[in-house]
């Protein structure tokens, strides 16, 4: 980093120039510094758009995102189960159950947060079809108390090949965990995905939201009673979604996400017990992704104690989650001290690694803007206070730092790039996507297959047919650099993940923006 510190001080400068420019021509999607300068409700209606593009199974009626079409209809067949439905993960045409569930998960808390603002801005159908999309296929695939299936599709095989999903003939063997192959992670971020979701629908489906907490309590009691990796036992996920923080966050975190669904007593207990074994208030942790749930289930349970919401012998444990959730925040705000911080590029993106860093950055947003709502809530605002080394923090400097980020993602950055795809003037046109770049099959029925599609589609220089809104990609490097190629897939492809946490971003910095200007 020394190395380059003349470079980032002149990028710094070009950014702020590249910004002022922008703020004085008061144009286009996305424009300038300033809370109001970006349309949040669009980019809010585009991050839900970006959900139906990644839908696998029969598509319905009211599909918005018309250049896709059914696929994977019959997935769980050789199996003898139903697996239709899901969602592909990124650019590929594999289920992934670990990221999908985070996916939901995050859908859900985003609901949860900031349901009021989603509603305001007129997308709460939206949301709630995309969190059942997710939650219909979880269902499905926990077919007995003990068995979830995994994965549908094997990487390997897929990323031999360069179709579009609906031509797939890659393979699409079905993987399970059981009593004999357990997968504690998997299953109890499927947990928390079905717990959380039903919150989400308990008012306007109190049925379906009952099914989905049946679900949610059995998978946990099956997670904690058969302990182990899933990657151990699906060993076809450990080359892309390996789980290297182990399965004891995700145990954490369904626990604590079922005592929000329920109110119950034991899963509390069971986050207190475990808070030690599981690594809940040992580990501090500066990221929080669909591998490592440390940050988000120590807020969870931070929020518990800022609300008095605790049995008297909780709050020792309760007070340590929230020293590691402090931990995380502080880091992000870079006054954590000498305990360390998240580094950031010139341009002021958060940085913690190079594939698809903004996965990272956009789930700091949402950590940041859910806890400065918990802190306002504690106290009626003006007391409460994030407790960082460097001093204490307010509510605001909080939300700060994720409109920061939010903004970074839509245009705010030394290039002057949106990395939403759609949104503004600029933004990725050959984004690592099969479906997207390839001509649709409505305007082109004609099969594509897997050799075909890498030597006339991923091959080619132009943009993408398709445009995949809502999408964001991997994005810039740490100096805020970004090459628009296809083959370039640590910064050009897209997933779930990186936009589940942004309807919540979206839809609270759209209502902070319409309440300012009144």
């Amino acid at each position: 980093m020394a190395r380059g510190a003349g470079i980032e001080t002149l990028a710094s400068l070009c950014a702020v120039l590249l910004l002022l420019q922008l703020a004085a021509a008061g144009s286009g999607g996305g424009h300038g510094a300033g809370s109001s300068s970006f349309d949040y409700k669009r980019a809010l209606h585009s991050s839900l758009l970006y959900f139906e593009a990644q839908r696998s199974g029969h598509l319905p009626y009211n599909q918005r995102v018309r250049w896709r079409g059914h696929s994977g209809l019959a997935d769980g067949l050789q199996q003898g189960v139903d697996l239709v439905g899901g969602y592909y993960d990124a650019g590929d045409n594999v289920k992934f159950g670990l990221p999908m569930a985070f996916t939901v998960t995050m859908l859900s808390w985003s609901a949860i947060e900031f349901g009021a603002e989603v509603a305001a801005a007129g997308e709460w159908r939206h949301v709630l079809e995309a969190i059942k999309w997710g939650t219909d296929y979880f269902v499905k695939a926990h077919t007995d108390p003990d068995v979830l299936w995994a994965e549908v599709g094997d990487g390997d095989t897929d990323h031999y090949c360069w179709q579009r999903p609906e031509d797939m003939t890659t393979s699409r063997q079905a993987y399970k965990v059981d009593r004999e192959n357990p997968g504690s992670d998997l299953v109890g971020e499927t947990a928390a995905a079905l717990a959380a979701a039903s919150i989400v629908f308990r008012r306007s489906n109190p049925h379906y939201s009952h099914l989905l907490l049946h679900h949610a309590e059995k998978l946990f009691e099956f997670g904690d009673k058969y302990r182990g990796k899933y990657d151990s036992s699906v060993s076809e996920a450990w080359r892309y979604y390996a789980s290297v923080s182990g399965y004891g966050d995700e145990m954490l975190w369904a626990a604590l996400w079922l005592h929000r669904a329920t109110g119950r007593a034991e899963y509390l207990d069971y986050a207190v017990a475990m808070a030690d074994e599981f690594g809940g208030t040992s580990w501090a942790i500066t990221e929080f992704s669909w591998d490592v749930k440390y940050a988000g289930l120590q807020i969870l349970a931070a929020k518990l104690l800022l609300e008095g919401r605790h049995r008297p012998e909780h709050r020792p444990t309760l007070e340590q989650y929230r020293s590691k959730a402090e931990h995380y925040l502080c880091a992000c705000l870079g006054k954590n001290g000498a305990a360390g911080n998240v580094n950031r590029t010139a341009g002021g993106m958060l940085y913690i690694r190079q594939w698809n860093n903004m996965q990272y950055v956009t789930n700091a947003a949402f950590l940041l803007a859910a806890y400065s709502r918990y802190l306002t809530a504690a106290s009626g605002g003006a007391a409460a206070a994030l407790r960082c080394p460097d001093g204490p923090v307010g509510a605001g400097e909080l939300l700060a730092l994720a409109r920061a980020q939010a903004d970074y993602v839509l245009g705010a950055n030394p290039a002057g790039m949106s990395y939403m795809v759609g949104y503004g003037r600029r933004f990725p046109r050959r984004v690592h996507h099969r479906a997207a770049s390839i001509v649709s099959h409505r305007a082109d029925g004609r099969f594509v297959g897997c050799v075909q599609g890498y030597d006339r589609w991923f091959r080619r220089p132009g943009s993408n047919p398709n445009v995949v809104v809502g999408a964001i990609v991997g994005g810039p490097d740490h100096r805020d650099r970004f090459s628009d190629r296809r083959s370039n897939y640590e910064q050009t492809e897209a997933c779930t993940y990186n936009t589940a946490p942004m309807v919540g971003v979206f839809a609270h910095l759209h209502s902070e923006g319409a309440r300012e200007r009144k």
